[in-house]
């Protein structure tokens, strides 16, 4: 089966504009959303060229190296392998992440619980200490370390693979975060009090994920599967914060569509007041939060 372009005897040359017409009707048909978007992705790779230089470039033909390089990252986008791992980076918060099948991958909506988490940590002291529960490829934390420097940021992940790439990352960007290997608080009790609990948890109910995007099936489990209802994780890390917030602390927490309402009672249940949410740019109530009482 043929997945890019290749010379025939009709056609002897491609130019950068010809593929990328291609391939994205190619994608289009294969119900991938950012059609377009992933092809210049992948050409901007194969091509040795920015997005930019790619639109300057359109007339420029193609020798079957390229090509060739070009067919092998097509192919494996078809086979529903996510852009960002053939890659191994993506950008969040505008820094720019490695990442790895280890970790999900970055995605816009989180960040709604990164404008929240700034937005509470602004009516706390200055050096406040934050912590990033199931970190992942560390992008919550470094997002909160660069716009928050003066704050102590924790890390924590029960992966060790995942730990790595974030700690990686840290090294990489220069932002000073401190990582723990562990599951939910448990490595955090020895450093408590924290002002700030943050977390992007597994909220996909269990008998949802054989539906997700071939792509997102690609991501781990681990950072996916929510249990029964979603919202298992959410449960057991709103009642495991209280034992490492400091009194009127807060924890803030990514969840799913049509989730808030039963993620803020659980807050509530928890002991948590000023309880909220808060919209992503679609409008879904992305993020719920409360404070430790007094």
């Amino acid at each position: 089966m043929i997945v890019a372009p290749a010379p025939s005897g009709q056609k002897t040359t491609w130019t950068i504009l010809e593929v990328l017409r291609w391939t994205t009707g190619r994608f289009e048909r294969h119900g991938i959303e950012s059609a377009r978007l992933d092809a210049e992705l992948l050409a901007a790779r194969a091509f040795r060229h920015t997005r930019v230089e790619l639109y300057m470039h359109f007339d420029q033909p193609l020798g079957e190296r390229e090509l060739a390089e070009y067919r092998g990252l097509v192919e494996r986008r078809l086979d529903g392998e996510p852009v960002a791992y053939i890659l191994g980076r993506k950008e969040f918060w505008s820094l720019d992440l490695e990442v790895g099948p280890a970790v999900l991958v970055p995605r816009p909506d989180t960040e709604a619980l990164v404008e929240q988490a700034l937005e509470l940590l602004r009516s706390l002291p200055a050096a406040s200490r934050v912590a990033d529960v199931g970190t992942g490829s560390g992008a919550i934390a470094l997002a909160l370390k660069r716009e928050h420097p003066e704050a102590e940021v924790v890390a924590v992940d029960v992966s060790p693979e995942a730990l790595a790439l974030a700690q990686g990352n840290a090294e990489r960007l220069g932002l000073e975060v401190a990582f723990a290997l562990g599951d939910l608080v448990e490595p955090l009790a020895g450093l408590a009090p924290f002002a700030l609990v943050v977390s992007n948890p597994p909220y996909i109910p269990s008998g949802d994920m054989d539906g997700l995007a071939a792509e997102v099936r690609r991501e781990p489990r681990l950072a996916l599967d929510g249990g029964a209802d979603g919202l298992a994780l959410v449960r057991r890390l709103a009642a495991a914060a209280t034992r490492i917030l400091a009194p009127g602390g807060a924890l803030a927490m990514e969840i799913g569509a049509g989730q808030a309402a039963e993620a803020m009672e659980i807050l509530r249940g928890n002991g948590y007041a000023a309880v909220g949410s808060r919209r992503d740019l679609a409008g879904i109530e992305r993020v719920v939060f409360g404070h430790r009482g007094e």
